[in-house]
């Protein structure tokens, strides 16, 4: 589990549910998400940009990394970093917070506490805490 309140405004919670195979390779079965986003208005468009920051932050977790060689990103779109492809989508269950408070934003909020919750869960599996992305098979023998 991993909580972040992005702009001290929206706060959103994550649980992960993860499993590693015998060659160390992360899979990320199930997240369940929590959002306090004041008076929603429209539901759909909370849960989907929850999905979509969720689904954009694991992928920096299994694989995304940013190279640098002589001052420069070597990755410069996303034909040369990977994301997350569909079948590696885990099921995400977005729980909205009942609220009569004033909406607050909801663009990015599902990032920030997704990577925290899945290295979260495998310290919780193989009481390795890793602190650098992406985790490699490595990083768990």
């Amino acid at each position: 589990m991993a909580s972040y309140s992005t702009f001290d405004e929206t706060p959103v919670a994550h649980v992960a549910e993860v499993s590693m195979d015998d060659e160390g390779n992360v899979r990320v079965h199930r997240v369940v998400c929590a959002v306090n986003y004041g008076r929603v208005i429209s539901p759909g468009n909370v849960k989907a940009q929850m999905e979509g920051g969720i689904v954009f932050g694991l992928t920096a977790a299994p694989k995304a990394e940013v190279t640098i060689e002589n001052g420069r990103a070597q990755q410069s779109n996303f034909h040369d970093y990977p994301v997350l492809c569909i079948d590696e989508r885990p099921v995400i269950e977005t729980h909205i917070v009942p609220s009569s408070e004033p909406p607050s934003g909801i663009g990015e909020m599902g990032v920030p506490p997704i990577t925290p919750a899945v290295l979260n869960a495998i310290f919780d599996a193989t009481g390795k805490r890793i602190r650098c992305i992406p985790v490699r098979p490595e990083d768990l023998r």
